[in-house]
């Protein structure tokens, strides 16, 4: 079931952009409210580093309408205060050290060199770069400078982070140090918007995910609601002694939506409940059901596809369209 959401913090409504004959965005619309991580996937060239040029100001010339705590750009020039932003490309001048590379973004970015002073330490040990402090860019490898990246998007301590592959380069131990610190800065009513090619890099982490392909957005939602979608509804396997001669009976449950026997498998059904229905509450009546009956099984096992499933399911019928 989703969750309640409080009010947007990010709106996106009917937002396109084109370069020439290109449709880089086609009516992309989606929110985000306080302490979302949405997850923002598709294969490369599909619209994501263009929607998020264009919330954090870098694209204009666009239709649609995008606000930021209630307001557009144009509303409120300063939005951009609000907003910690993470490129695919940052140009970091590889002579300087981590600390002054962190000071001079800072101090571009309207902080006192007082705040900075305190701030600095404070972001480097979430990013786990404290040890670099006094390192120059130019020694450090590229897992190390992509949590550089991350540095300079949190250090003014914004509400809003918008992060574009910022897994991209690192080590396994480093992919789930950032993954980490990105969920504990959620826990702090951060929202975050975080893009993707790998399923595998929002997986188990974002409270929302959006899939866009070829610059459409087609699909929104949470991850188990997306994935109970793909089913139509909660499915259980269950093995035993001849079952399929129970299908019947097991069909004309209230809790049951469908069942189906495993053609090359007697023994085996899968069982589809309804989607509506509490599912804790439909797994006691299952079992309560199958032990009334005296229905003996081997195995009893509740199962819902994979966000990989599902992922695939909507890119590939956008490319099949």
């Amino acid at each position: 079931m989703s969750r309640e959401k409080s009010e947007p913090v990010i709106e996106f409504r009917n937002v396109s952009k084109n370069y020439r004959e290109i449709k880089a965005l086609r009516d992309a619309s989606f929110t985000i409210s306080k302490g979302d991580i949405f997850g923002y996937i598709g294969p490369n060239g599909a619209g994501k580093s263009t929607t998020l040029k264009i919330l954090v100001g870098l694209i204009t010339n666009h239709t649609g309408e995008v606000k930021v705590n209630g307001f557009t750009h144009k509303e409120n020039p300063n939005i951009n205060r609000l907003i910690g932003y993470l490129p695919q490309d940052v140009g970091f001048q590889e002579w300087r050290t981590v600390e002054h590379a962190l000071i001079t973004f800072g101090l571009l970015s309207g902080m006192k060199r007082e705040d900075l002073d305190a701030r600095i330490p404070e972001v480097l040990e979430l990013v786990d770069l404290s040890d670099a402090r006094k390192r120059k860019i130019k020694h450090l490898s590229g897992g190390m400078k992509q949590k550089l990246k991350l540095a300079q998007a949190i250090l003014h301590n914004p509400p809003i982070l918008v992060l574009d592959e910022p897994l991209s380069g690192l080590d396994p131990t480093s992919r789930w140090q950032l993954k980490k610190t990105i969920r504990s800065l959620s826990q702090t009513d951060v929202s975050i918007l975080f893009s993707s090619h790998i399923l595998e890099d929002v997986e188990g982490i974002a409270t929302d995910i959006g899939i866009i392909n070829h610059g459409q957005i087609v699909k929104v939602g949470n991850p188990q609601d997306l994935q109970e979608e793909l089913t139509g509804g909660n499915v259980v396997n269950v093995v035993g002694t001849n079952l399929a001669k129970k299908a019947d009976i097991i069909q004309d449950l209230k809790i049951v939506l469908e069942v189906n026997v495993n053609p090359d498998d007697s023994n085996v059904l899968s069982i589809v409940l309804h989607p509506e229905l509490n599912l804790d509450d439909c797994l006691l009546q299952l079992m309560d059901f199958f032990s009334s009956n005296e229905i003996v099984l081997s195995n009893f096992n509740y199962v819902r596809p994979s966000l990989e499933q599902v992922y695939l399911k909507y890119v590939m019928e956008g490319d099949s369209a």
